[in-house]
């Protein structure tokens, strides 16, 4: 039978991560992370041609990978508070730093403000500004509709969401907005570690703030994803886009949040207070999102296949082009049916070895997924042409993709072990956490 844990076996002041364990590695992603975004934000700036306007895809499709993973710590965090969870006690703290990472990412996303950047990404900027220059005279989507390309007539109808000023505005938003209430929420869950009484005051406010952080994440997120990536093409348009990025993003920072609890037993931590039912709750999420994301994704696919509209189909017409059919097929084969089968049985999910290896593959599988959501797009806006005939795929470019992701994980896992050693690793004052040591399932 388990040693029944009891508030000796809590320590006085927790467990704090030591910096000096993980400096190194700290420091490493931190230059790596710090000068890849320099030398790429110098790069987009002053390079031209293909390749420039190919790298900009390759940050955006890391930057928006990274996103995911951070703004899936704030859905737990948020959902653990206002759940009033007793079982993942012991985990919220890794929560709430994966949560926090979010609004450190504002430096990574810099580059998107840059109109050299823009005009490669987002079609929609460049015929706005043109539209605005040739005919000052009108209002925009007047200026839009008497444009000789009919393609700016679908953009004429949307320039209420669709404009430079509105957009900017949405950008800062997020970051400020949602940044500020994983803080929050945070802060109340640190403060609890040294309140007097912290079964009360810190407990309850963490819990009532949760409540509007959970509206103001679902719509950060919501918008975010239609922002960077579905405007990629400003004709198409998915009401289901959303939640498919909701998914991914929950499904992929419950395998973070799995790796991290595991790599820290190992180090020596966490030993009282997370056991294997943990595990087992944990991957039992992680079954439910790989369910949940092939639902979504597949629902998202049918109703637009069915109804069969031009703007809508195109989506799917592009990732079914030039050897992309393969990588939309890998999804349905290896993004679900693995891991379903995999996830099935309940013993696995108390297996960290299998644990492991399978968070690492989920999370590769979520890699290639926003690979096939922005990358089929690179050709066609960067404008390349062989014989006439526009390409998808560009030749050498994934020397840029790697890149841009290198940076841009090392500096997530900068921020991310900088959270992790700044407070104790769990709360270890809450009332609930030896129901939490204690859990069985």
């Amino acid at each position: 039978m388990a040693h029944q844990v009891t508030s000796k076996d809590i320590p006085t002041k927790g467990e704090h991560l030591e910096k000096s364990r993980i400096a190194k590695i700290q420091r490493l992603s931190g230059v790596i992370g710090g000068g890849g975004l320099l030398a790429s934000i110098i790069y987009l700036l002053v390079g031209s041609g293909t390749y420039h306007g190919s790298y900009a895809f390759s940050w955006l499709f890391a930057v928006f990978f990274i996103l995911t993973l951070a703004l899936g710590g704030c859905f737990w965090t948020f959902l653990h508070n206002l759940s009033n969870s007793g079982w993942g006690t012991s985990v919220r703290r890794m929560m709430e730093n994966l949560g926090f990472v979010f609004p450190f990412l504002f430096i990574f996303c810099i580059p998107f403000l840059f109109p050299e950047v823009q005009k490669y990404l987002w079609e929609w900027m460049t015929s706005y500004d043109a539209a605005v220059k040739a005919h000052p005279e009108m209002s925009s989507s007047e200026a839009l509709f008497h444009s000789s390309n009919t393609h700016d007539h679908l953009l004429a109808a949307k320039t209420f969401y669709l404009n430079p000023g509105f957009w900017l505005a949405r950008f800062f938003t997020y970051f400020i907005g949602l940044g500020f209430f994983i803080w929050l929420v945070r802060k109340f869950s640190i403060a609890q570690d040294s309140d007097e009484n912290p079964g009360t005051k810190n407990l309850f406010a963490a819990r009532k703030h949760s409540s509007w952080s959970m509206i103001v994440f679902g719509v950060t997120l919501t918008f975010l994803a239609l922002d960077l990536v579905m405007a990629l093409d400003f004709s198409w348009f998915s009401t289901m886009f959303g939640v498919y990025i909701f998914a991914g993003s929950a499904l992929n920072s419950m395998a973070v949040l799995i790796l991290t609890g595991i790599f820290l037993q190992r180090a020596g931590y966490l030993k009282k207070v997370v056991t294997q039912e943990h595990y087992h709750i944990m991957g039992k999420l992680c079954f439910a999102f790989t369910v949940f994301w092939a639902y979504v994704s597949f629902s998202q696919f049918f109703l637009i296949w069915y109804a069969n509209i031009t703007e809508e189909t195109r989506y799917f017409l592009l990732r079914n082009t030039e050897n992309w059919n393969l990588v939309s097929l890998s999804l349905v084969f290896m993004h679900f049916a693995l891991p379903f089968l995999a996830l099935l049985r309940s013993d696995v999910k108390k297996n960290q070895k299998f644990m492991v290896a399978l968070c690492c593959y989920i999370l590769f599988m979520h890699i290639v997924d926003v690979y096939h959501m922005i990358i089929p797009e690179r050709g066609p806006s960067v404008g390349l042409v062989v014989d006439h005939l526009p390409q998808l795929w560009i030749g050498g470019s994934w020397i840029g993709d790697l890149l841009a992701f290198i940076t841009a994980v090392s500096g997530f896992l900068f921020f991310y072990l900088r959270n992790l050693s700044s407070a104790a690793l769990y709360p270890h004052r809450d009332p609930r956490i030896l129901e939490s040591a204690n859990l069985h399932n």
